[in-house]
C-alpha cells in the first residue's frame, strides 16, 4: 500500500516544521524550497493542517508556520487524516460497486483489520519520533553536523 502524494507531501513539510521551526515561525517559500514541493501545493496543505489544529500561522514580517501542538503529540495519523480522508477500504464505493455483497461479506473483517492496522501503526510514529530516530538521516548526509544552516528532509541546505 501507498500513502498519497498529498498524504506524504504533508508529512515531508510537517517534518520540515519539526526540524527547522525551533527558533521561530518557518515560511512556507522555505518549506518549498527545502522540500522541492510548489508553494500553491503547499498553501492548499497548510489550509487543512490550519483546519485540524496541526499548525498554527503567524502573520506579518518574520511570519510563518509553528507546530500548533508539540511534535510528541503529533502523529503521522493525524496528518494523513488532515489532508486526506482515511482509506476504509471496506466502505469505499469503487470497492462496493465492485465487490457486490458476497465478497463484500467474505472479505470485509480482512480490509477492516488491514485498515485498524494501518491506522494503529501510523498513529504510534509521532513527529518527534521520527526526529529522534533519525529516519531523515538517511537522505541527509548532513544531519549531526553543527551549524546554523537550515537543514532539509532531501539532505540539501537551505
Amino acid at each position: 500500500m501507498r500513502l498519497s502524494t498529498k498524504s506524504r507531501y504533508a508529512i515531508t513539510a510537517m517534518l520540515d516544521l519539526a526540524l527547522n521551526g525551533k527558533e521561530g515561525p518557518v515560511t512556507l517559500a522555505d518549506i518549498s524550497e527545502n522540500q522541492n514541493i510548489s508553494l500553491s501545493y503547499l498553501e492548499q496543505l497548510f489550509s487543512s493542517l490550519r483546519a485540524k489544529q496541526l499548525v498554527r500561522g503567524v502573520r506579518g514580517p518574520g511570519g510563518g508556520y509553528f507546530l500548533a501542538r508539540d511534535a510528541n503529540a503529533i502523529s503521522i495519523a493525524d496528518i494523513v487524516c488532515a489532508v486526506d480522508e482515511w482509506v476504509e477500504y471496506t466502505r469505499s464505493p469503487a470497492y462496493l460497486s465492485k465487490a457486490g455483497d458476497s465478497a463484500h461479506s467474505s472479505t470485509r473483517g480482512l480490509w477492516e483489520d488491514l485498515s485498524a492496522q494501518l491506522f494503529g501503526f501510523l498513529s504510534d510514529i509521532t513527529l518527534a519520533s521520527l526526529v529522534q530516530r533519525g529516519e531523515f538521516s538517511a537522505t541527509n548526509p548532513r544531519a549531526g553536523q553543527s551549524g546554523s544552516e537550515i537543514t532539509s528532509i532531501a539532505g540539501q541546505a537551505a
